[in-house]
């Protein structure tokens, strides 16, 4: 069954998912930011990563001490000073940003894990990335009746500020803000610029669960 999103470009039988009124704003709380950063150079390579964040990190694996410093295989293979291997980079945080929510998606929960994969998918996670993903979230989500979903950019990006060395060739932030529903709401259908893996490739993916 197709996902019963509302605006996706992807679907266009979802346009028929039934929609009511909706305030189009901007939702600030208190947010957890989950994200995870992979790092694929086109060689062997000693990357070092730090994160400017506006807000307080209450994990960060491997641990965060001033930034992040491990060698990376282009397989996205990390491996640490001390001989620990990783696939990605995770931090986790609180903070007040005030998502936006004026586009995005309304999708029935059942119809969630579907919705994702594919706009994951468009916006240029790999099946690798894009399952890892939802593996995470989809179990918070999956349940509600409805899941108000909005993909950030600027306001994500301008509040947690990644300085990357080397400098990579190719970044792709991917992160979610999210709400609960009890009902569908109308929103502006979100799209996507095409993303090229070009070079050292930098991919992140993330969400919040808006209150």
């Amino acid at each position: 069954m197709k996902p019963k999103h509302i605006g996706a470009a992807l679907l266009a039988a979802a346009l028929a998912a039934g929609l009511c009124g909706c305030d189009v704003s901007l939702e600030s709380q208190n947010s957890e930011a989950k994200p995870v950063i992979y790092l694929y150079p086109e060689e062997e390579t000693a990357v070092h990563v730090t994160l400017d964040y506006d807000g307080e990190l209450t994990t960060t694996w491997p641990a965060y001490e001033g930034g992040w410093d491990v060698t990376a295989r282009p397989d996205g293979t990390l491996t640490a000073a001390d001989g620990s291997e990783y696939t990605y980079l995770f931090w986790e945080g609180v903070s007040d940003t005030a998502y936006d929510f004026s586009e995005g998606f309304c999708v029935a929960g059942e119809d969630t894990g579907e919705f994702l994969r594919d706009t994951l998918a468009e916006i240029g996670l790999t099946p690798r990335e894009y399952n890892e993903f939802i593996v995470y979230w989809l179990p918070q989500m999956q349940d509600n009746a409805y899941n108000l979903i909005a993909f950030q950019t600027d306001r994500y990006t301008a509040s947690a500020r990644l300085t990357i060395d080397p400098q990579p060739d190719s970044v792709l932030r991917v992160f979610m803000a999210w709400k609960p529903l009890d009902a569908p709401q109308e929103i502006a259908p979100q799209t996507f610029a095409p993303f090229a893996r070009e070079g050292f490739t930098v991919v992140e993916w993330g969400g919040a669960a808006v209150g």
